[in-house]
């Protein structure tokens, strides 16, 4: 049995609020279990350097962790006067993933930051991150084609994430705290609504792991991520938006 009780190939409870906060332009407030990540993305009229006149827009994600998002408070990056590489690292993918599934060309000149703030973190922050900020770059180009400034949504199909791995011999999904930092196999899977893999990271903790292994964990994501996508389209079809 896991120690969250849950079976093998179940999710955490997972939460999309919506509007959460009031001034960006999409602002999602995701939960997988007790990981909670703050999703805001805000519009810019402007684009990088690298692609003025290009007449193509860009997407970009900056990802942090509160001071006491885990068990013993961390110093804030800001007061060390640079990143972390793991904060480097997921910002990055956040960004990837999300432009994987936006057309940057019918974006225009503009850009699309995405913040994504860590409240409390248990396990799966990055992928929470990915699954939430995908909802909030949504709601912000609905903005766009409500204020006339776009003729369509820009936005192909939805992308979600979810972590995999190997807990006591048994593949797993959606590994929580407890379970990620005594796996013997720990992935992470983004995934196109179509099917279609971003990226995947794995690494075996222990014995190295087979390619049947490998298989067995990519179907399970593949079936972790279904559900999120339920999850967002219910979302952003639900008439609540505070903001």
């Amino acid at each position: 049995m896991r120690p969250s009780q849950r079976q093998p190939d179940q999710l955490r409870a997972v939460r999309l609020i919506r509007g959460f906060t009031c001034h960006a332009e999409g602002s999602v407030l995701v939960e997988f279990g007790a990981t909670r990540v703050l999703c805001t993305a805000s519009v810019e009229e402007s684009v990088p350097g690298f692609l003025r006149g290009k007449g193509q827009g860009w997407v970009t994600a900056e990802y942090g962790m509160l001071p006491r998002a885990t068990h013993t408070r961390s110093a804030r990056e800001a007061a060390k006067g640079k990143q972390s590489g793991r904060t480097q690292e997921i910002q990055r993918l956040i960004g990837r993933s999300l432009r994987a599934v936006v057309d940057l060309g019918a974006l225009g000149e503009r850009q699309i930051v995405v913040d994504c703030d860590v409240l409390q973190a248990d396990g799966g922050t990055r992928t929470a991150a990915i699954t939430g900020a995908c909802v909030a770059v949504h709601d912000a180009l609905v903005g766009l084609v409500t204020a006339g400034k776009l003729a369509h949504n820009p936005m192909r199909e939805f992308v979600a994430a979810v972590s995999v791995g190997i807990h006591q011999g048994v593949p797993v999904l959606d590994l929580d705290y407890a379970e990620d930092s005594d796996c013997d196999t720990d992935m992470n899977v983004v995934m196109t609504e179509g099917g279609g893999l971003i990226e995947v990271q794995g690494t075996a903790e222990g014995a190295a792991f087979s390619r049947a292994e490998l298989n067995a964990l990519i179907d399970l994501a593949e079936l972790g991520a279904r559900q999120l996508f339920e999850l967002q389209r219910a979302a952003v079809r639900s008439a609540i938006l505070s903001a």
